[in-house]
């Protein structure tokens, strides 16, 4: 089906960013779109992801677990009550123990939950910078997309053109029958191309509906320029990921719960007392009523959870050594990704520039030769077809420089100034 078919102007030097203006291109039924009339800039969209992103949500319900979590830490143990009958004196007892745990076992327990808690805040925070990364792809997706299925729209309009034109001439007997059928087929590509590019738009714009956690067929007014973002230094980009990558945040927290664990794991190598207090009754003849006190102690004979200790303590060293691995990682990241991003903001500019005015006057003039009859469709097509791959190419230029913006900003860990 198509979308609706919006007119470009003429351009000229002086209008170079035209081939990347955004045009609001349905491809659903109308029946089944849901139109948003305020216009939704990239900051908006993220807003908008906070609030709403299902992912998000999720993420966030982790929270209660561990928070609950520090309930049960903070629990101390029940005591216990035991009765007894016999058939010898004192036929009665009534005890009574409580369970005293040394070494500070509780406290540590609770230090293990907060320290859980605050890991699990810095997963959400990993999470949301994630979804902000793919809401900047799905973003700029969608503009790249619209600017292609607009671009196609456009050669559709000129194609159509000089089929009619190329039509009137064979009618005329100033062309052959193959310059209609060249026309034709012409058409028939760029038709075939639109159809395509409507469908890409169609299906970026449902992936961004989907992360902004509204109706997939909504229709948005997307107002950020698809050009908009500047390459960030090597330093910059190194010093944000030092200091506020979520990756690394998510280490440095595991790290400090780890290091509770090893602490609570060497608390449990004290044994525990269990005092007890018994109330005996019936010994005649000679008491009605007597006590006896114990105290019980857990011998750490066969188990000393020193494995247990071993046990948390390697995983400490192999979080320390992750956590070293990932600066190395990230560092090589960031650098790759500010290269690239340099490079393909060149790259792009360069045919903002320079190629695409070119182009287009190229393919100005050979309309007008076209038109005039001075030359034959067989001169016009080849220059329609180089200005349309430039164009083409300069889209993939842009899409690229975007892309590996998202690339930097992921392998920062947190969000481009």
């Amino acid at each position: 089906m198509e979308g609706i078919r919006i007119a470009m102007p003429r351009q000229s030097r002086g209008s170079r960013l035209g081939v990347y203006a955004v045009s609001l291109l349905l491809s659903a039924p109308a029946s089944a779109q849901v139109t948003t009339p305020s216009a939704l800039t990239l900051n908006a969209a993220m807003d908008r992801a906070m609030g709403a992103n299902p992912t998000i949500a999720a993420a966030r319900l982790r929270g209660a677990i561990n928070v609950a979590g520090l309930g049960v830490a903070g629990e101390w143990l029940n005591p216990e009550l035991s009765v007894e009958f016999e058939k010898e004196t004192p036929k009665q007892a009534f005890s009574f123990a409580v369970p005293l745990e040394l070494g500070g076992k509780r406290a540590k327990r609770i230090s293990v939950s907060q320290a859980t808690i605050r890991a699990g805040d810095a997963e959400v925070a990993a999470t949301i910078a994630q979804v902000r990364n793919d809401v900047r792809r799905a973003y700029y997706g969608v503009l790249v997309s619209e600017s292609r299925l607009t671009l196609m729209n456009e050669m559709r309009d000129i194609a159509v053109r000089f089929r009619d034109t190329a039509q009137q001439r064979f009618d005329a007997g100033s062309a052959p029958r193959l310059e209609v059928m060249q026309a034709q087929l012409a058409l028939a590509t760029v038709e075939n191309e639109a159809t395509a590019a409507q469908g890409n738009a169609a299906a970026a714009r449902a992936q961004l509906n989907a992360l902004l956690g509204q109706p997939l067929q909504t229709v948005m007014s997307l107002t950020t320029a698809v050009d908009s973002g500047e390459p960030v230094t090597i330093e910059a980009a190194m010093s944000l990921a030092q200091t506020s990558s979520t990756e690394l945040m998510v280490l440095d927290r595991q790290i400090d719960t780890q290091r509770a664990k090893v602490t609570l794991a060497e608390a449990l190598r004290k044994p525990d007392l269990i005092p007890t207090a018994s109330l005996t009754r019936d010994s005649q003849p000679e008491f009605q009523y007597g006590w006896r006190a114990g105290l019980a102690v857990t011998l750490p004979v066969f188990t000393s959870h020193r494995a247990g200790v071993a046990v948390e303590q390697a995983t400490l060293e192999q979080l320390d050594a992750q956590r070293q691995a990932a600066v190395v990682r990230i560092n090589g990241a960031v650098t790759a990704a500010v290269v690239t991003v340099q490079a393909q903001r060149q790259l792009y500019v360069r045919y903002r520039d320079e190629i695409l005015p070119q182009a287009q006057q190229v393919e100005q003039l050979a309309q007008d030769a076209y038109q005039l009859g001075q030359t034959g469709i067989a001169t016009l097509l080849p220059a329609l077809q180089s200005t349309r791959d430039a164009r083409l190419r300069s889209l993939d230029a842009i899409s690229q420089f975007q892309n590996a913006l998202a690339d930097l900003e992921r392998a920062v860990g947190a969000p481009l100034p």
